[in-house]
């Protein structure tokens, strides 16, 4: 299910890609291109940013986890919830993990993106 995920990111990502790529070369004016890549590139800058902000998130999450494998070996409450709270910290982690390696999808089709629409407002 993980790998559907992945793929999942890279389809819907590579569509954006050729659809920008497709209406940018399709464009008879340099004024309709360029404000065309302006607004792509506004938009994929906020999604850019949104993405970076994300790392922060998940670094708060891998603090969280480290704190939360440190109580539970302190807690003395008995092998089946040390397990339980063993498990749920194994599931977060897994979580955490996947949503940044689809964060780094998403950056990198953004700035394939940028720099396609940059390329389409620099060249005639």
């Amino acid at each position: 299910m993980k790998i559907l995920g992945y793929i999942y990111r890279i389809v819907s990502n590579f569509a954006f890609l050729a659809l920008v790529y497709y209406s940018l070369n399709h464009m008879e004016k340099y004024q309709h291109r360029a404000i065309i890549a302006i607004l792509v590139l506004v938009y994929a800058s906020m999604r850019a940013i949104s993405a970076l902000r994300s790392f922060r998130f998940f670094q708060k999450i891998e603090r969280l986890e480290l704190e939360a494998r440190r109580l539970a070996g302190l807690a003395a409450e008995g092998p089946a919830a040390a397990s339980a709270r063993k498990q749920v910290v194994v599931e977060v982690g897994a979580l955490r993990r996947d949503g940044e390696a689809k964060s780094y999808i998403d950056l990198f089709f953004l700035a394939m993106v940028m720099l396609l629409c940059v390329a389409k407002i620099v060249t005639d």
